[in-house]
């Protein structure tokens, strides 16, 4: 069912802690303005930092469809609008010449396979969805200019059938994780918000939300441990969603504190690439363990 609309920072704030995600002022702010103002939101930021999750958030708080585009190397206008089913219209082409009667209309919606950006400017139960444009930094800079001409004007064309129009925009929200530079005409469109890893108050909130189970003292160390390990020359460093994977990994193992040895056996829950563990095994990380107990007592 919708929701009511939010009608203050504050209550975006509030509206998205109440689906576990914890939203810092900023970043509410534009939340706010976006749905006051029918305004994309381009969302940039490292890996891991709770992006898209506040898309899931947002459509859940607003009782609104979710409408996921995941970007990847190679997509082209067409894939992320609609396809015919080649299958389907073979078999009403050949059971109209079986019977000898006219076949049907072979480019209608029956044989019609929306994809998200079609779906996402039909009518939905709720009102208007919310849009996710995933990893837009995986596309090229003809899709940017697709995209561009049909979140400006709220419409899709399908050559066969002519052009459907949103009746309402949805709401839009496109992520990157700066693998590339995305154009400034795209970005121009949007209110823009570079999503950074969270300062220790604001990480041991959204623990506290995803992992309420969690102790106090643990999840002091998991943070802290985290925080520090941002600061370290590593390939990758771990995101928000690498904090809370491994602490429900330690609860899993029914840890009560860190220790160098649990570390060793959990550093691939928190780090990716075996570059990054290597550097942490043995006296690394109980460097950092021993820092961050001094630092929290």
């Amino acid at each position: 069912m919708p929701h009511a609309p939010m009608d203050s920072i504050d209550d975006v704030q509030a509206r998205l802690a109440e689906q576990d995600y914890v939203c810092g002022r900023a970043l509410a702010t534009v939340v706010f303005l976006a749905l006051a103002l029918d305004r994309p939101i381009f969302l940039e930021g490292e890996a891991g930092t709770g992006k898209t999750e506040i898309a899931k958030a947002l459509a859940a708080t607003l009782g609104r469809r979710l409408i996921r585009l995941q970007c990847y190397e190679g997509l082209d206008a067409h894939s992320a609008v609609y396809e015919w089913n080649f299958a389907a219209q073979m078999v009403a082409i050949r059971r109209a010449e079986a019977t000898q009667t006219a076949p049907p209309d072979l480019f209608s919606d029956d044989f019609l396979i929306a994809r998200p950006l079609l779906e996402a400017m039909r009518p939905q139960p709720g009102g208007p969805p919310v849009l996710l444009i995933d990893e837009i930094d995986r596309t090229d800079a003809p899709f940017e200019a697709f995209l561009l001409e049909a979140l400006s004007d709220h419409q899709v064309t399908i050559p066969e059938t002519g052009t459907v129009k949103a009746p309402a925009p949805p709401i839009v929200i496109l992520t990157s994780n700066r693998t590339r530079e995305v154009h400034d005409a795209l970005k121009r469109r949007c209110l823009y918000h570079w999503v950074d890893y969270p300062d220790h108050a604001r990480e041991m909130e959204i623990l506290a939300a995803r992992a309420p189970e969690a102790a106090e003292r643990l999840s002091r160390e998991v943070v802290a441990f985290v925080q520090r390990l941002r600061g370290e020359d590593l390939f990758k460093r771990p995101g928000v969603a690498e904090t809370i994977d491994w602490a429900k990994c330690l609860l899993a193992l029914d840890v009560i504190d860190l220790s160098p040895e649990v570390i060793a056996d959990t550093l691939g829950a928190l780090l990716k690439y075996q570059d990054d563990i290597q550097r942490l095994q043995g006296s690394e990380a109980k460097r950092i363990l021993d820092e961050v107990r001094a630092e929290i007592g």
